[in-house]
């Protein structure tokens, strides 16, 4: 197989793990921020709203090569989930899992 496949594969599941992992780890979350688990809530459409957002954008990376592409929307998925582990509080958290969500739609457009 193919090292850029196994690349891919691997990008693809730490998209999946950074996307679902927010709900079952809610009540946790919910606690730790001292806010109910409605409003905790809102990370999941915060995340779901930057994939909305993020995959049009891809339009303006058009010119680049697709490697270059990737390897930009993996940093921002790092930099994303990075900041979102680190959040000290509510705000930091719901932006930081909207700049993780960003790059998720134009990963797989260009992968």
């Amino acid at each position: 197989m193919k090292k850029s496949l196994i690349a891919l594969a691997f990008g693809t599941l730490g998209l999946g793990i950074a996307e679902f992992v927010m709900m079952g780890i809610l009540p946790d979350v919910a606690k730790d921020l001292d806010i109910s688990i409605p409003v905790a809530g809102h990370f999941i459409s915060a995340y779901a709203l930057g994939v909305c957002v993020g995959a049009p954008a891809l339009v303006l990376a058009r010119k680049h090569p697709l490697k270059h592409i990737l390897l930009a929307l993996v940093t921002l998925i790092m930099v994303g989930n990075i900041c979102a582990a680190l959040a000290p509080n509510y705000w930091v958290l719901l932006l930081a899992r909207f700049i993780s969500g960003l790059p998720h739609g134009a990963y797989f457009g260009v992968g």
